[in-house]
C-alpha cells in the first residue's frame, strides 16, 4: 500500500520544451512527416512481438463478442444514446435533458480513469474554466436525437461506426494545431457537472505525456488549472512521463512533490513495450517515490494496428512480476484483450484492473473470478458518458448480494489503492 507522500520543498521545475530557433513553418511539416511515421508505424514488428495469431484473436474476440452480446447473464442491455439510459431503474432525464442517477442507494464514486480536454504541440486556446451547455463527448451518443444504439454488453468502442471514429481522429488532430469546439467543451466545471448529476464524488486526472518537442504539458497545466479552480477536494491531478524522455526521472520527482500519486503511461499512444528498459526505470523510480502506475492495458481496436504490438497482455508481464510491491492498474482491464488480461492479473496480487469500456458480461465474469477485490470504477471522461460506465456496474450488481461488492468497485478499492 503505497503511503502519502510527505511534503518537500518546491522542486526545481524541468523545462518541458527545449528552445526552438526554426521556421515553424518547415518544423511543423517535417514534425508532421515524422509523428504521421511514428504513429503508423514504419518500423519492422518482431513476430515474437506481434504476430499473426494475435491478429486473428483480435478479429475472433470481435466476432465472438458480437455473437454473445445479448446472451448473457443480464440478457440484452440495448438502449438509444447515453439518454437511453434513462429507461434503467437508477436514472431519469430532468425537464433539461440532463442524464441524472436518481437512486441515492448508489454509493458516492470514485472514478479512477479521466481526462481535460488536451490542448498540445501549438496549443490552441483551451480554456479549462469554462461551461458550456452541453459536453461534446468524443465518441458522443447523444449527437443525435434520438441517439446512436448502445450496447452495453460489448466493448464500447463496439458501438461506433467508421464515420463517428474518423470524426474521433480528426478531432483529436485538430486540437493540436488548431483547436475545436469539441474539446473545448472539455473542461473541469462542465466535468463536475457531470459528476454532479452522477453521484460521483472524486475524479483522477490522468495526463499523457507525448514527447514532443514543444507544447507537451499537460501534467504541469493540468496541475495549475485544478489548483487555480480550488477543487482538488474532488479533482486528484495525476502525472505522466514518456519512457523516452531523458529527464523522465526528474519529471516523476517533481511531480511527486507536486502530491501526484498515480503516473499515467499509455503503451500505444507513446510507442513503448511495457517490459522494455526505458520503461522499468520509471518503475524503480515509482517505486521508490510511492507511486501508483496506471498502464493503458490491451487492444481497444480503434488505434492504428501499428501500435496494437505494444499493449499485448503478455507484454505487461516483466513489469507485474519484477516489481511485486509496485501498484499496477491495468486501464479498460485489457480492452479487447480482456480475457487474457485478466488471468495475467490474477496471477499477481499487485495487478489491479480499471473497468471501464468492458461489456456487462465481461464485468460479471471479473466480479466472479475476483469478488469484486482490485476492480476500479473508471469511465475515460470525455471520451464517452460518465453514466455509460456506472450502468454496467450497477447492472452487475443488482443482485442484493453484490451491495457489498458495488461499494468496492464504485468506490472501497479506491480508497484502498488510493488512500483517498
Amino acid at each position: 500500500m503505497p503511503q502519502p507522500i510527505p511534503p518537500r520543498p518546491p522542486a526545481r521545475l524541468i523545462p518541458s520544451t527545449p528552445a526552438l530557433h526554426l521556421d515553424r513553418r518547415r518544423f511543423l511539416r517535417t514534425t508532421a512527416l515524422a509523428a504521421a511515421g511514428a504513429w503508423l508505424g514504419c518500423d519492422p514488428v518482431d513476430p515474437d512481438r506481434y504476430s499473426e495469431a494475435d491478429v486473428a484473436r483480435l478479429a475472433a474476440q470481435r466476432a465472438e463478442e458480437q455473437a454473445r452480446s445479448g446472451h448473457g447473464p443480464f440478457g440484452p442491455q440495448r438502449y438509444r444514446g447515453y439518454r437511453g439510459l434513462a429507461e434503467l431503474p437508477w436514472f431519469e432525464v430532468d425537464r433539461d435533458g440532463v442524464l441524472r442517477c436518481v437512486d441515492e442507494s448508489v454509493p458516492l464514486a470514485i472514478d479512477v480513469h479521466c481526462h481535460f480536454g488536451m490542448s498540445l504541440l501549438f496549443e490552441p486556446e483551451l480554456d479549462l474554466m469554462a461551461k458550456t451547455p452541453r459536453v461534446r463527448h468524443l465518441l458522443d451518443c447523444d449527437a443525435t436525437d434520438p441517439g446512436c444504439p448502445l450496447d452495453l454488453d460489448v466493448y464500447i468502442n463496439a458501438n461506433f461506426d467508421e464515420p463517428a471514429l474518423a470524426e474521433l481522429e480528426c478531432t483529436t488532430l485538430s486540437q493540436g494545431l488548431w483547436g475545436n469546439d469539441v474539446v473545448r467543451t472539455h473542461t473541469i466545471p462542465n466535468l463536475l457537472a457531470e459528476m454532479d448529476a452522477t453521484r460521483v464524488e472524486r475524479a483522477l486526472i490522468l495526463p499523457i505525456a507525448f514527447n514532443l518537442p514543444f507544447g507537451d504539458a499537460l501534467t504541469e497545466r493540468w496541475h495549475a488549472a485544478i489548483s487555480a479552480s480550488a477543487t482538488s477536494a474532488r479533482l486528484l491531478a495525476g502525472a505522466s512521463v514518456h519512457p523516452r524522455d531523458p529527464e523522465k526521472i526528474a519529471r516523476l520527482e517533481q511531480f511527486a512533490a507536486m502530491g501526484a500519486r498515480v503516473v499515467k503511461l499509455h503503451p500505444t499512444m507513446q510507442a513503448f513495450y511495457p517490459d522494455e528498459p526505458d520503461a522499468l526505470s520509471i518503475y524503480e523510480a515509482a517505486e521508490r517515490l510511492g507511486l501508483v502506475i496506471f498502464f493503458h492495458g490491451g487492444r481497444a481496436g480503434i488505434e492504428p494496428e501499428s501500435r496494437h504490438r505494444y499493449a499485448l497482455p503478455r507484454h505487461y508481464e516483466g513489469a507485474l512480476a519484477g516489481f511485486p510491491d509496485l501498484p499496477f492498474v491495468i486501464g479498460h482491464a485489457g480492452a479487447r484483450d480482456g480475457v487474457e488480461m485478466l488471468e495475467l492479473g490474477l496471477r499477481h496480487r499487485n495487478a489491479w484492473f480499471g473497468i471501464h469500456g468492458q461489456g456487462v458480461s465481461h464485468l460479471d465474469l471479473m466480479i466472479r473470478r475476483t469478488g469484486g477485490e482490485r476492480l476500479l470504477f473508471g469511465t475515460d471522461w470525455p471520451f464517452y458518458h460518465l453514466a455509460s460506465s456506472l450502468a454496467k456496474v450497477l447492472i452487475a450488481t443488482r443482485d442484493p448480494g453484490r451491495a457489498s461488492i458495488r461499494h468496492a468497485i464504485l468506490r472501497g478499492n479506491a480508497e484502498r489503492l488510493l488512500g483517498a
